[in-house]
């Protein structure tokens, strides 16, 4: 079994939530401390990880990013090497983006270029989201890369195939939760309450014509309700309800936009229904935008790539917060094939193991190429 195949599927076994990382950092570093340490400097940030590789002759430094966290899935692929951790998953391919990164830096730590590599191993990127507060750590105010990259699986795509575009790849996302507080009381007598499940009820209905109503035709946004909860049985009348869902734009300004229409309907509800309403945004995500000259520049390298499939894609309404690196350092992130029938956050998502290899051999000539 090839030796990243091997560390995804030990680190496919210990999915930990953000912030939480600990197993994984551990298992990180343990490896990493077997690897040549003469160019390297392994710096902890939170569960997080930041290892330089230094340069024969640097003028630059490159950054490689890798996100750890797992999501809050009972796994059910029956694979030997399911999660351990009741509850938890890697069903986003988190753990394919730390062996990929691990067999990138192991290359480079037996054969150095010129330049710089600063590889980033960032927690909680499913929520509450550790690409921000990581770019604004001292550790990166000290190794700030010039350039950074990053790559995300693809169950859609044959392994190994590689799509992006210029540009604007993923949404800007937030979440969205609002909390309705009325009166409750007995089930016969409704005049003498304030019911906050028709109140949520009509608040949902009006939430569904911000995009057909106040949004460009030809822009796009999504504004979708998850999950409604309310009341305690059937026959009280429910005093509390609340609603979870997201909001997706193409654009900030489109955010903006949607954000203060569900405050206007919002407000609309407490005068209508006399009760109380709280929104929270909660983990909001800056769009992920392709630099165009570094974008072009990694594409031309890919078609000349023999075991390489270049897809130019659309962008998606996928939420990453990488976008915040992306909006600080130029740079890129591309989608990697992996070819599984689930998608990604499906409790049987099994990617293709063969896309391993070849990541870890295409970006690593890749990175030749562009550092030295």
């Amino acid at each position: 079994m090839d030796t990243f195949v091997k560390i995804r599927r030990d680190l496919h076994q210990i999915p930990e939530l953000g912030f939480r990382e600990f197993k994984t950092q551990e298992y990180l570093l343990s490896y990493l401390q077997k690897l040549p340490q003469d160019r390297m400097v392994i710096k902890k940030w939170k569960t997080g990880l930041f290892v330089m590789l230094h340069g024969l002759k640097p003028t630059k430094t490159i950054g490689y990013r890798a996100d750890i966290d797992g999501l809050p899935i009972e796994e059910e692929t029956g694979l030997s090497f399911s999660s351990t951790h009741l509850g938890q998953m890697h069903a986003c391919g988190h753990d394919f983006h730390m062996s990929i990164a691990l067999g990138i830096l192991s290359f480079f730590a037996e054969n150095p270029i010129k330049d710089n590599l600063l590889f980033i191993f960032q927690p909680a990127e499913e929520g509450p989201g550790g690409a921000e507060p990581m770019l604004q750590s001292d550790i990166m105010d000290a190794w700030k890369p010039d350039m950074i990259m990053a790559l995300h699986i693809a169950p859609e795509y044959p392994a190994g195939t590689i799509a992006l575009k210029e540009g604007l790849l993923f949404a800007n996302t937030s979440e969205l939760f609002i909390d309705l507080k009325g009166k409750g009381g007995h089930a016969a007598y409704p005049h003498q309450t304030n019911d906050m499940v028709i109140a949520a009820c009509s608040l949902v209905t009006q939430l569904q014509t911000i995009v057909s109503r106040n949004i460009d035709p030809l822009d796009s946004a999504v504004v979708t309700v998850g999950k409604i909860t309310g009341g305690t049985v059937q026959n009280i009348i429910a005093e509390r309800a609340r609603l979870e869902g997201t909001i997706r734009t193409l654009s900030p300004d489109s955010m903006a936009k949607v954000k203060k229409r569900i405050e206007a309907l919002v407000k609309g509800i407490e005068a209508g229904y006399e009760c109380e309403c709280t929104i929270d945004y909660g983990a909001m995500y800056y769009q992920v935008y392709n630099d165009h000259q570094l974008t072009k520049e990694f594409m031309d390298f890919a078609k000349k790539n023999p075991d390489m499939e270049l897809v130019e894609c659309k962008e998606a309404m996928t939420g990453e917060d990488f976008g915040y690196m992306l909006k600080e350092i130029p740079g890129f992130m591309f989608w990697l094939g992996v070819n599984s029938p689930f998608g990604l956050h499906h409790s049987k998502l099994n990617p293709d193991e063969t896309a391993i290899e070849k990541a870890v051999a295409f970006i690593s000539s890749y990175l030749m190429d562009k550092g030295n």
